[in-house]
């Protein structure tokens, strides 16, 4: 399987994003400069978390224009498996390829600590290595992760089972704790937390590894083996 890290002015957690996916899971890797607008040799794309062109307008607006997000909708409508991560997170929401938006946290605090995630969904190519309601310890490091979306939205994502992760003790106020959601077509996730940080007990939890973990095992099922 080979994945694309979308590296942008401002990026900060390529490098870990790339760690996990080259030296935790050991599949090839590459970096991939957000002005290479060419996403079609890749199996997968990762958006990593940072501060892509200095989060100015709102975080993720300005990358959200970039002609490779134009790309990674082209990506997107293939049914290529797309993980956003915090600042890719707010990327993919930026730019419609996910529903909702993210506010300042409740507390107007940047905050940084592993929480405790629930998994709702593990029905989708990024979760089905979890068992349902299992609990895992993932790092957020966000200022502006409180995901908020309409109630006619959210009870859509509710009723499509699109709620794939959510905070136990939610942390920055996002609606129905909500800490990652899929597209309807189930090979886009935005999540704030970062399971690149959680691959490897040394880093303090590898509860993440399972998550590249699953669209490793996807991916062969449904591309390798032609299923």
């Amino acid at each position: 399987m080979k994945f694309a890290v979308v590296v942008f002015p401002g990026s900060n957690c390529d490098r870990d994003m790339y760690h996990a996916a080259k030296d935790a899971l050991g599949e090839e890797t590459e970096l991939v400069w957000y002005q290479d607008a060419n996403l079609d040799a890749y199996d997968a794309i990762l958006l990593p978390g940072g501060f892509s062109y200095g989060d100015y307008l709102r975080s993720g607006a300005i990358a959200s224009t970039s002609a490779i997000v134009t790309e990674l909708k082209k990506q997107a409508e293939k049914g290529v498996p797309i993980l956003g991560v915090c600042n890719g997170f707010q990327i993919l929401l930026e730019s419609g390829l996910l529903p909702g938006a993210m506010l300042r946290n409740k507390n107007l605090k940047f905050m940084c600590r592993f929480e405790n995630l629930v998994v709702e969904n593990n029905k989708t190519m990024f979760s089905s290595a979890y068992k349902k309601d299992e609990v895992v310890s993932i790092p957020i490091a966000h200022g502006e992760g409180n995901y908020y979306c309409d109630p006619e939205t959210l009870a859509e994502l509710k009723a499509n089972n699109q709620i794939v992760f959510t905070y136990q003790n939610n942390p920055n106020g996002s609606v129905s704790d909500i800490a990652g959601i899929i597209s309807k077509e189930g090979n886009v996730l935005g999540m704030m937390p970062h399971p690149e940080r959680a691959v490897e007990d040394l880093l303090g939890s590898a509860d993440g590894l399972k998550l590249f973990q699953s669209m490793l095992e996807n991916w062969r099922e449904h591309y390798v083996a032609g299923a």
